[in-house]
């Protein structure tokens, strides 16, 4: 049977994390754990930020946004990823799989757009405060938000056009855990070379000059947290401020890793575990470092637990 594109390829075989049957088990309930706590996490934040009102700033609504991202983009990957680990072989269909990839760009460039947004927020609220209520107005908020969802669909379109009308003859094992953009090239027998310049173009723009924009908002952060007198808030600052960071390096740098290396260094095996962190990982410690820690959301926590512990 024939596909769409004349593959004569139906169906894909997912390889998986690792071929090591004694990792199986430890694996699956490790990256279960980790779909859970990335499932309760992001959708406690979203059911906390809706529920109480005096977290409808621009500030949540973007954290908001965030939380309904990592919410569906662990969820585009980590149950497929788990089947691999408790079955034989870990099938998916060339519908399946295209519709997988599809999703796993938008979310993942929808996220990188939305952090840099974010970082633009901190940005205003700590370096230009007097201007923070004009210039983050619930309609720059929004058409911010609208814009981040758009440019994610427009990439996600390009990576996903492109592989469309790739032909795959005989191999049909990806050599990863998902449908990702370099693992199905490897197994094209028609050229990858448009495929690849769109892949190198978007990721270069997504990781290259996206991150930079990031990293510069938190230089001029944190040049602002060093005027701060009081050596109490700026502590807190440097605190918050580089638990974002952090994750905004281990999402960007683990992209960067398997996007903008050169061939010839590294293989996919190592490519495999760097995708880890900005697909499963990454979801996970979001709403804990942006917002678990943070006094707002333990008291609407306390607000919205309280009525419940009466009764």
């Amino acid at each position: 049977m024939a596909t769409g594109n004349d593959s004569s390829v139906t169906e894909f075989f997912l390889a998986g994390l690792t071929d090591q049957p004694e990792l199986q088990l430890f694996l699956f309930f490790l990256f279960l754990g980790i779909y859970v706590v990335t499932v309760l996490g992001n959708l406690g934040l979203i059911i906390l930020i809706r529920l109480n009102s005096h977290l409808h700033t621009p500030m949540y609504y973007f954290l908001f946004n965030l939380s309904f991202i990592d919410l569906c983009y662990s969820s585009v990957i980590t149950p497929k990823m788990l089947m691999n680990f408790v079955s034989e072989k870990n099938v998916i269909s060339y519908s399946g799989c295209m519709a997988q990839l599809y999703f796993f760009c938008f979310f993942g460039l929808s996220e990188s757009l939305l952090l840099s947004a974010m970082a633009y927020d901190r940005y205003i609220a700590i370096c230009n405060p007097l201007l923070y209520t004009i210039t983050m107005s619930s309609k720059v908020c929004f058409l911010l938000v609208t814009g981040v969802y758009v440019l994610g669909f427009a990439g996600a379109m390009a990576h996903t056009g492109c592989m469309l009308r790739l032909s795959f003859c005989d191999n049909n094992i990806i050599n990863h855990y998902m449908c990702d953009i370099l693992p199905i090239l490897e197994l094209s027998c028609t050229s990858t070379y448009v495929n690849e310049l769109v892949a190198f173009i978007v990721a270069s723009i997504d990781i290259g000059m996206i991150s930079s924009t990031i990293f510069t908002s938190y230089a001029f952060i944190f040049s602002n947290i060093l005027r701060i007198s009081s050596s109490g808030g700026r502590s807190k600052a440097f605190s918050t401020c580089s638990s974002h960071i952090v994750t905004v390096s281990l999402f960007f740098g683990s992209g960067a890793f398997m996007y903008l290396k050169p061939s010839s260094v590294g293989s996919m095996d190592q490519g495999k575990v760097s995708s880890v962190f900005y697909t499963i990982v990454v979801p996970m410690l979001n709403p804990l470092i942006y917002s678990l820690r943070n006094k707002d959301v333990k008291l609407a926590m306390r607000k919205t637990m309280r009525p419940r512990m009466i009764f």
